[in-house]
């Protein structure tokens, strides 16, 4: 039996349940139904997305928060996949805890947060018991990144865990007998390698940050909405399905060119990487 036969179902599998869609995605913005009833060919949702200013301030806000939260979640996420790859023995009990909150249900999840963050809150109660001033983030900006840090940060630790605890301890080994500290060691080893991880883990925040709605709606309080927002609009609300599909693919289209800028920059660093080791 021919090993490309095992092949076939993931090939069905994509364009059933990738292909096709983007395709009725395109169509439907590329479309504009006349009122014979007639189908006729049109760039004009995608020219209505460009000329109207919210529609791009909606835009620029959700590319801002979604790169905010991957930032943080990076900052925050890579530190502990490095500790849990390198250092604890008990690793698989503390991946089990990090992983259990992602067994609850998102929305009963955002709603927690409601709770934790609103005036009356857990937060504000603990503030209070230890003498500190109460904050209220809850239905602003800060508030719909620390959804998003919560719910995606696994997202960001365990690609860059899978890429410290696969690599190939040798080449520190080797950098240790030539000399090289604990900060070179990262620097020019441990960090290269661990790239993909990196950019998997970029890209798993990254997309679902800027597409979110519900933890805009949620958290945010519906006094802003991002471009998940308006997408969900058009389909829900409006019915305006060649809208949304315009706004769908040009943030597909924009996803993709940073998802490329990333790649780019990592291959780039990769190739000055192997240079200067050559130098040394």
């Amino acid at each position: 039996m021919p090993k490309r036969i095992f092949v076939y179902p993931y090939i069905i599998w994509m364009s059933i349940f990738i292909v096709a869609p983007l395709l009725i995605v395109l169509w439907f913005s590329l479309t504009i139904t006349n009122a014979d009833g007639s189908v006729s060919f049109t760039l004009y949702h995608y020219i209505r997305f460009f000329q109207n200013r919210i529609y791009l301030v909606i835009l620029t806000r959700s590319i801002q928060l979604a790169v905010i939260s991957t930032v943080i979640c990076f900052v925050l996420g890579y530190p502990v996949a490095y500790i849990l790859a390198k250092f604890y023995r008990h690793k698989s009990f503390l991946l089990f805890l990090f992983l259990v909150p992602m067994w609850m249900n998102f929305l009963l999840r955002t709603y927690a947060w409601l709770t934790i963050l609103e005036r009356n809150g857990v937060l504000n109660a603990v503030l209070s018991f230890v003498g500190l001033p109460t904050i209220d983030i809850l239905f602003t900006d800060a508030a719909v990144v620390l959804g998003m840090v919560y719910t995606f940060l696994p997202f960001m630790v365990l690609p860059i865990y899978t890429s410290l605890r696969d690599m190939d301890n040798s080449y520190i080994e080797a950098a240790q007998d030539l000399g090289a500290n604990k900060f070179q060691i990262f620097k020019r080893i441990i960090f290269p390698l661990s790239m993909p991880g990196v950019i998997s883990g970029i890209t798993m925040v990254f997309m679902p940050g800027v597409t979110t709605f519900i933890i805009s709606n949620l958290l945010g309080g519906g006094q802003f909405i991002l471009i998940g927002n308006l997408i969900e609009q058009q389909f829900v609300t409006v019915g305006n399905r060649g809208f949304g599909s315009a706004i769908s693919a040009i943030l597909i289209v924009l996803i993709l060119l940073m998802m490329g800028l990333i790649k780019l920059g990592s291959s780039r660093a990769e190739v000055r990487q192997e240079r200067r080791g050559t130098l040394y």
